[in-house]
């Protein structure tokens, strides 16, 4: 993918949550640049300076993202924090509407924690309107998803627009389970044939693929949480992004007042 503009990118809110981007990139309001991981050094676990510094030696055509930093006039990686971006946030599109600022954007994989539909949704800007996506467990389960590394006011700007002046509805917390590693390429999760159900719990029998990336510490990571309701109720089932694409979702199976309580969903710090 060549830079481009956040308003030429191909897919726009209304397809969101397909995961996209499918590479790095470093988002900014004039273009969306593709980024390539460094070289690797150590197995260690990533946290604090040690992924402050990995994630600032991701390369472009146009350098570091250490140097897409200081050309943007944007606060530096000492300055910025994990945060995961489970759905719309990692649209780039989306950014360009929040006016978030220059924001680097990395591939990574989930272990034992899926991203599904909060039960609410969010009929801003678009018809029937976008279904938001939260976290839950799943033991076993692996899927790629998206970290920024912001800013504490980038942060707060993304939960507050998620929160659309319902003040507390989203939350931002530190998941205390499952694991999370940066992917370099392509990674398809479970099918749905792969799920095994007893009628209280879900588990995933297959092992998963051998990892490609490093480990970050996920105790360090901040994830808005949907907290008023959780996420939806599928019959007792949690309705995975993965496996049912959001418009599917919302004409074939969305019945409002149909949730599971976020607390049940998952143990936070």
């Amino acid at each position: 993918m060549d830079a481009r503009s956040p308003r030429l990118w191909p897919y726009t809110p209304a397809s969101s949550p397909v995961a996209l981007p499918h590479e790095c990139v470093f988002f900014c309001s004039s273009s969306v640049i593709p980024l390539q991981f460094p070289p690797e050094e150590g197995n260690d676990i990533l946290e604090g300076s040690k992924l402050q510094m990995y994630c600032s030696q991701f390369l472009s055509d146009a350098g570091t993202v250490d140097q897409l930093l200081t050309e943007h006039n944007a606060p530096g990686m000492s300055e910025r924090r994990p945060f995961l971006l489970l759905g719309e946030l990692a649209n780039p599109y989306r950014l360009q509407d929040i006016g978030i600022g220059p924001l680097p954007i990395y591939t990574v994989r989930l272990s034992s924690l899926c991203r599904t539909y909060a039960d609410a949704l969010d009929n801003r800007e678009v018809t029937p309107g976008v279904h938001h996506i939260t976290l839950a467990r799943t033991e076993g389960w692996w899927e790629k998803s998206h970290l920024a590394m912001a800013t504490v006011g980038q942060m707060k700007e993304m939960v507050m627009w998620l929160d659309q002046g319902r003040k507390g509805t989203w939350k931002p917390a530190k998941p205390a389970e499952g694991k999370l590693y940066f992917e370099k390429g392509e990674l398809l999760p479970p099918k749905v044939e792969d799920i095994s159900w007893d009628g209280k719990v879900e588990v995933i029998g297959q092992p998963p693929p051998a990892l490609s990336g490093r480990e970050i510490d996920l105790k360090q990571v901040m994830v808005p949480i949907h907290t008023q309701n959780g996420c939806y109720d599928n019959r007792g089932r949690l309705a995975r992004c993965v496996h049912i694409p959001q418009r599917e979702f919302h004409e074939n199976m969305f019945r409002k007042g149909a949730y599971k309580k976020w607390a049940e969903l998952l143990d936070i710090c």
